[in-house]
This record gives C-alpha cells, sequence and structure tokens, in this order.
C-alpha cells in the first residue's frame, strides 16, 4: 500500500524557510546572501533526496511552497512526476505536471493517492505537512537538520493541534554536519 511521506530540510532552530520564504540557508548559504560553494554534504543531500524521490508517484504541495519552488533559479527537481497543488487561488500551472487541488486536507491526500497509484505520496509545505499530520495522515517523516541557526522563519511543527508522539526508524549524519532524522508516527 501506498505511503503518505514527508522529506524535509529544517534548521536546527525549527524552521523551513526565513521570515521572507529564503531557503539559500539549506545549502550553506545565509540570508545575508553569503554562500559556499557546493559541497560533500550538498551531494549527498541530493543523493538522499533522489533515493526518496524515486518511490514517490504524487507530490500533494502547499500553495506558499509551489510559488516558492517556482521562483527559484534552480531547475525543476521534480521532472514529470504529478504535482498537486492544494490552493484555494486560481492557479496558472508552470509545468503540465502541475494542477490545482481543492478540499479538506483528507480529500486533497487522498486525490493525491489516486494519482500515485501504488507509489507513495510526498506532502511538501509547512500547513499542508500540519494539517496532514493533525488528521492522522502521514506515514514517516523524514527531517534533515541543517547544522545553522537562523533565528526566525517559516516553522516546521509550530501550529499542530495535538501532540504527536513518533518512533525514530533511523538516522545518519550527512558529511559529518547535517543529521537525517527519519520518524513514524505512532498512532
Amino acid at each position: 500500500m501506498a505511503s503518505t511521506r514527508v522529506f524535509v530540510g529544517a534548521s536546527l532552530d525549527g524552521f523551513i524557510a526565513g521570515p521572507n520564504d529564503e531557503l539559500d540557508w539549506l545549502s550553506g548559504g545565509s540570508s545575508e546572501g553569503q554562500s559556499a560553494g557546493p559541497s560533500e554534504g550538498q551531494a549527498e543531500a541530493h543523493k538522499s533526496f533522489s533515493e526518496f524521490f524515486a518511490q514517490i508517484g504524487a507530490v500533494l504541495m502547499g500553495r506558499r511552497t509551489y510559488d516558492v519552488v517556482c521562483g527559484m533559479k534552480a531547475p525543476w527537481p521534480y521532472g514529470d512526476t504529478p504535482m498537486l497543488i492544494a490552493t484555494s487561488r486560481p492557479l496558472v500551472a508552470k509545468r503540465p505536471s502541475v494542477r490545482a487541488v481543492r478540499g479538506s486536507i483528507a480529500e486533497v491526500v487522498e486525490q493525491a493517492k489516486q494519482v500515485a497509484g501504488s507509489r507513495d505520496v510526498y506532502i511538501d509545505g509547512g500547513r499542508l505537512i500540519r494539517a496532514a499530520l493533525d488528521a492522522g495522515l502521514v506515514d514517516d517523516i523524514t527531517v534533515t537538520i541543517v547544522p545553522i541557526v537562523i533565528g526566525a522563519g517559516i516553522p516546521l511543527f509550530a501550529g499542530v493541534t495535538r501532540h504527536h508522539p513518533l518512533q525514530l526508524l533511523g538516522q545518519r549524519t550527512i558529511a559529518g554536519a547535517a543529521v537525517e532524522l527519519k520518524y513514524r508516527p505512532r498512532r
């Protein structure tokens, strides 16, 4: 049976993006514009995401996250994998694999599962992740803790409506710096 999964990077202080949706710190940069070149850690993190993404049949993404991804200068990281964007606003899709979905969190997750078939669904976007977790619809969570404190931004889990005990499934260090943690919500 297909799983509903989360794969996200977070700062040590629990943010998934800076206050203005900045993501440069994920690859060694900072919100002040300093950046590091490609590193062994970036290559290892990219490999981890590629292995994860090879199992994905559909992406269910929040609208804000989609808008941020579309504004990035990096190549489109999702290939032709179907993307369902949870939004209540009109959406002009930038790619043929993208379409808008509406409804409750249970309804949009079910739509993504239908599209994914026997493959897994990747949930991305802070609000969407929290809503799916609160609804008991997340099967596993992989969080890569990036060794940086950014002080403010978009929180990963702040705002969930209840406690969510998790079972640790595995952990590993990426290039001696970041830590990848994989959990399963206890039901």
